[in-house]
């Protein structure tokens, strides 16, 4: 008799995660199907995680990334992500396509290769979802909140709200910026999101998009879609939704919302 082994027999799909965050992980091996495997690679340069050249005649990927790429092609995997909303919400117009496109040449052929911007866009797209209610996490500071909004704006996705998830009396006190350093990132807590999405959640909004990978909140995607009777979409959810159709596994996940049923 044999036990499972997580086995990528199926798919690999390998992923650029923020350092010193444990939430990806958790989160896409939650979701996984049998059969598929998930290869982590850590970065810890500022964003974006890749540089526009001179004249923005492409991008240099940061050091992380060129040395992931390097091990990531030796793997025999089916897809790569940039796991990083940040990244794709600040490079500026382009970023996420040229991104791709230079990851894609550092790997071995045939890979998939894609950013966690390009993911939400497609599977925003897939569930007909074109004015979300954006919900960011915590410690994403008031710039990067409209720049996230008007990435999607720009995009073809004009956010009908957002809400920057207030994470209770402990932190509030504490700027955006300082609360990973305070570890904010390890005791999240996934109930008062789910009540602070459904309490602002706009009647004009179509869907939901929760941006941030390291932002846990894939447990309540199911409930909330089933209470709000909208699509519900999450950056990890998204990333590796898209990665499991590029990869051709199609096997439907039950639990973790309806794209991963499309």
């Amino acid at each position: 008799m044999t036990q499972a082994d997580n086995w990528g027999w199926r798919a690999r799909i390998g992923l650029f995660i923020v350092g010193n965050e444990a939430v990806p992980e958790a989160e896409w091996w939650a979701m996984a199907p049998p059969g598929v495997s998930v290869h982590a690679a850590r970065v810890t340069s500022p964003s974006p995680w890749a540089r526009w050249r001179e004249g923005r005649t492409g991008v240099d990927l940061a050091d992380d990334l060129a040395r992931g790429c390097r091990q990531f092609a030796a793997m025999r995997l089916s897809a790569v992500v940039l796991a990083h909303t940040t990244s794709s919400v600040v490079g500026g117009e382009g970023w996420d396509e040229a991104t791709a496109a230079s990851l894609s040449a550092s790997l071995a052929a045939g890979v998939f290769a894609t950013t966690n911007g390009l993911d939400t866009m497609a599977a925003l797209r897939a569930s007909g979802v074109k004015r979300p209610f954006l919900v960011l996490p915590p410690w994403f500071p008031d710039e990067t909140i409209k720049t996230a909004s008007r990435y999607y704006t720009e995009r073809g996705f004009a956010p009908a709200g957002h809400l920057r998830f207030d994470p209770g009396r402990k932190w509030r006190d504490l700027p955006p910026g300082d609360l990973y350093g305070h570890f904010m990132g390890f005791e999240q807590e996934i109930e008062p999101l789910y009540a602070q999405i459904r309490a602002a959640c706009p009647a004009d909004a179509d869907g939901v998009l929760i941006g941030g990978t390291g932002f846990r909140c894939v447990g309540i995607l199911e409930t909330l879609e089933q209470d709000l009777k909208r699509p519900v979409i999450s950056a990890n959810q998204a990333s590796l939704w898209h990665c499991l159709r590029r990869s051709g596994v199609h096997t439907p996940v039950a639990g973790y919302g309806n794209l991963l049923r499309i």
